[in-house]
């Protein structure tokens, strides 16, 4: 009886805390969503240096996890940085520039690039064109300056 009662409970909790995660990683509603980026709705990211604008998809990307289209001005110059989360970007027009200690990337229109929370990295826009991207994140977006 006790041993029964023991594997109740303990199936109970995993349900509950299973439950628990799933309700938390719901970030929209069961909704078809669809945004198109050249009808979006971007502002200038504040207390940024300039040329970042977002317009979001999903998601508070002040809060939690969250999906933007993301533009860059030509040229634009993010400086040496990290981020809190995971940040996944896709490329949609011009291009999102990358560096790291293992060498450049240009992710440009159907191009994907996975950043670790917490790694070390320079981004920009192209000079000429800058970029326009997809990013998602499994939180709230933050960019904090590398030391």
């Amino acid at each position: 009886m006790k041993r029964s009662l023991l594997i109740t409970g303990v199936a109970l909790l995993l349900i509950a805390a299973w439950s628990i995660a799933r309700l938390q990683g719901q970030n929209h509603t069961d909704e078809v969503i669809f945004v198109s980026a050249s009808k979006a709705k971007f502002s200038e990211m504040p207390g940024g240096k300039g040329g970042v604008s977002m317009a979001p998809i999903w998601g508070d990307n002040n809060v939690g996890a969250h999906a933007t289209f993301t533009k860059f001005v030509p040229g634009y110059d993010a400086g040496l940085h990290t981020h809190t989360n995971d940040v996944w970007i896709t490329g949609i027009k011009g291009a999102y520039l990358y560096k790291d200690d293992a060498g450049e990337k240009r992710v440009g229109p159907g191009d994907f690039l996975r950043v670790p929370g917490g790694h070390k990295h320079w981004s920009g826009g192209d000079e000429k064109e800058g970029a326009l991207f997809y990013e998602e994140s499994s939180g709230k977006f933050d960019l904090i300056p590398a030391k």
